[in-house]
């Protein structure tokens, strides 16, 4: 088999090397890039000719999927597939995997990050001390004793539930599935409604789907105290980027804090969200930690290996 790696994966040449070698012993090639391809017709190219794609979070078109004309696995080294034209590898027959679960505890520990980032006005207090300001204006609150709202408890919605309790808050939990082990940890599941009214801070983990794009709304964030605060380290679409812009600028909200926005950054210069007030924003590392890639880099080769052994792990439906 001919297998490709279309771009870094973000770990040492050494660990990378370790995990190809079972496959190059077994007479598979590997080809790798250390680059994501800049254009269509560059991606094109480089999957001429090669029988498994191993990507990140790079976009895989449909025009990609139809020039592959030997693919037959696409092992996605991310959470989220909503970046890979699936329609069009059904009906290749092409199959696609993730490498899910590799994030939980770093996505968790940058949502309460970020909650903390807002409570204690980090960035409000890095500006003041390098301008030879003092505190004033900079007093901030405490997780403890708080309730927050967790939208969405799989893995990594499970992970910061225990996060933000063991820092002493309550929390309260929306979920289009409600669980056993989340329900035992005394949390209690709430309609979206109630949730959005009753939380001191709000922190989604919910998937990119049609159902979940736009699921805090307009209607939504009118719903929120005008003490709370907003954290999406989910996917951007799932906010309204619009609503959420104009609740932070007229007081409605007393802050937010995104690390995923409409598009992947970095985002353009008149980007909207640029003029939000309180409003904290990192370029989508929530994931990105070294145990993180080092775990994603062991699940995705471990995804080919199941699949060459005719046995697909992790396989998106």
């Amino acid at each position: 088999m001919n297998i490709v790696l279309l771009e870094p994966l973000h770990i040492s040449a050494d660990a990378l090397s370790s995990l190809m070698r079972p496959l190059q012993q077994q007479g598979h090639t590997i080809t790798v890039y250390d680059h994501k391809a800049a254009a269509g017709q560059e991606l094109s190219a480089r999957l001429q000719g090669q029988h498994i794609a191993l990507i990140a979070n790079a976009p895989f078109p449909r025009e990609a999927v139809m020039a592959a004309k030997d693919l037959r696995l696409v092992d996605v080294a991310f959470t989220g597939v909503d970046h890979v034209a699936l329609d069009a590898c059904r009906e290749r027959g092409i199959t696609v995997c993730n490498c899910a679960n590799y994030s939980n505890q770093s996505v968790a520990e940058m949502a309460v990050g970020l909650a903390l980032s807002l409570l204690r006005k980090i960035p409000a207090g890095n500006d003041a001390i390098r301008r030879g300001a003092g505190s004033a204006g900079l007093m901030g609150g405490e997780i403890g004793g708080k309730t927050v709202g967790v939208i969405g408890t799989g893995r990594i919605g499970e992970q910061a539930v225990r996060l933000f309790q063991a820092f002493g808050a309550r929390v309260i939990a929306y979920s289009r599935t409600e669980k056993p082990a989340i329900a035992a940890l005394g949390v209690s599941y709430l309609p979206l409604d109630q949730v959005m009214e009753q939380s001191d801070i709000i922190t989604l983990h919910v998937p990119a789907t049609a159902e979940t794009r736009g699921l805090i709304g307009r209607e939504q964030i009118s719903r929120m105290k005008n003490t709370a605060l907003l954290i999406n380290c989910a996917r951007g679409p799932v906010v309204d980027a619009a609503a959420l812009k104009d609740a932070l600028n007229a007081d409605r909200i007393a802050g937010a804090a995104l690390d995923v926005f409409d598009q992947e950054p970095p985002l353009p210069a008149d980007h909207p969200l640029f003029g939000a007030k309180n409003l904290v924003m990192t370029p989508h590392t929530a994931y990105f930690t070294q145990e993180a890639m080092e775990r994603r880099a062991r699940i995705a080769f471990d995804n080919i290996a199941a699949y060459l052994s005719g046995n697909p792990q992790n396989q998106i439906p």
